[in-house]
């Protein structure tokens, strides 16, 4: 029996070019929380394929902070007279094999195809943060890092990176986007300001559930309700903190919202967290904050990462489906892409308002 079969009542919901990737890739993956106990050699699993190849950059920097790291992505090029604009970006390890990550998965290499095309097309320096994992490290580890790194950026950046610490912009996809609305909020309070906030797929409320927020796509592929019960019970076992808003941003006070930067926000019109995130984005909205949703048509949660070419052709593919060869040859999901393409384009605006 295949361990990820998809749901007969989402198949004619779903983008084609998933259905067709799902059958061929992601079948018979065993999904992390039906391992028989918690192995953390589970992070060094070889990614799924379907992220395109990491562009070239001007150069790759790492940099310690007191319980982890980050890594600079510099654009080719002059540097800009007064200093590179910023994107601080919060991975979601969307490259790992289960293509999520849960504050549990992912490290610092995870979305550098991602990071390496925010670099080309924004022509900004991106910060990515390797913030400390669950089980070993829970809530707040995370946020704790976080929060150091945005301090290391408006501090050391200057310095060492040749940033403008006047034009600073945050974002992450899924786990990463639940820390970059956090880390939105946080600027506020420590009056450091941000430009611009870019989430994409975000986890932004914590006590939703197959009852309440995830009912509409409670069968949605990958990202199943079960799954995401088991990140958060990994990351956020005391159910006194869900509510805490620097673990779910949607219970921020009015007063924070309002403060918060610009956004864009880019969900999966199949997939469990589309509510919480749009729902976010409404509140932002109704506090005053200029905010763009975007909703990508029969997409699941980890279309961010099929925006590649996939070269795993085999027999049994071909004997499958000449279409599911034409797929797997020539590319993964066009709605990836675009996903892709839209958000360079929203944080490339945003440095362009802020020049």
């Amino acid at each position: 029996m295949p361990h990820n079969p998809l749901h007969p009542s989402v198949v004619d919901k779903l983008d084609p070019e998933y259905v067709t990737f799902h059958n061929a890739h992601l079948i018979d993956v065993i999904p992390p929380e039906r391992l028989p106990v918690w192995d953390p050699k589970i992070r060094e699993r070889p990614a799924v394929p379907g992220t395109s190849q990491p562009r070239e950059v001007g150069s790759i920097k790492d940099f310690n902070l007191s319980k982890t790291n980050i890594r600079a992505f510099t654009p080719k090029g002059d540097r800009p007279a007064n200093g590179w604009p910023v994107f601080i970006w919060f991975h979601g390890g969307m490259l790992s094999e289960s293509h999520s990550s849960g504050w549990t998965l992912g490290n610092i290499d995870s979305e550098t195809s991602f990071i390496t095309q925010m670099v080309n097309i924004a022509n900004c320096v991106v910060v990515t943060v390797n913030y400390r994992l669950a089980p070993e490290d829970r809530y707040p580890a995370a946020v704790e890092d976080s929060i150091e790194s945005l301090h290391w950026v408006v501090n050391q950046g200057p310095k060492e990176i040749a940033i403008n610490p006047n034009r600073i912009a945050v974002g992450g996809s899924s786990s990463g986007g639940n820390l970059a609305a956090t880390v939105t909020l946080k600027a506020v309070e420590l009056k450091i300001p941000l430009i611009f906030q870019l989430l994409i797929v975000p986890v932004c409320d914590n006590t939703a559930s197959a009852d309440t927020l995830w009912k509409e796509n409670e069968n949605a592929p990958w990202l199943t309700p079960v799954r995401m019960e088991w990140f958060k019970n990994n990351y956020l076992p005391n159910k006194e903190d869900w509510t805490k808003w620097d673990a779910s941003p949607t219970f921020a006070p009015v007063e924070l919202l309002k403060q918060t930067p610009k956004a864009w926000i880019g969900v999966g019109e199949i997939d469990i967290l589309k509510a919480e995130g749009v729902e976010y984005g409404e509140k932002l909205r109704k506090a005053g904050v200029d905010v763009e949703i975007v909703i990508y048509p029969g997409a699941p949660h980890p279309i961010m990462a099929m925006d590649g070419t996939s070269y795993c052709l085999s027999t049994t593919v071909f004997l499958n489906s000449l279409l599911t060869l034409f797929f797997v040859y020539l590319g993964i999901l066009q709605v990836g892409r675009k996903m892709i393409a839209d958000a360079g384009a929203a944080l490339t605006r945003a440095f362009a308002e802020s020049s």
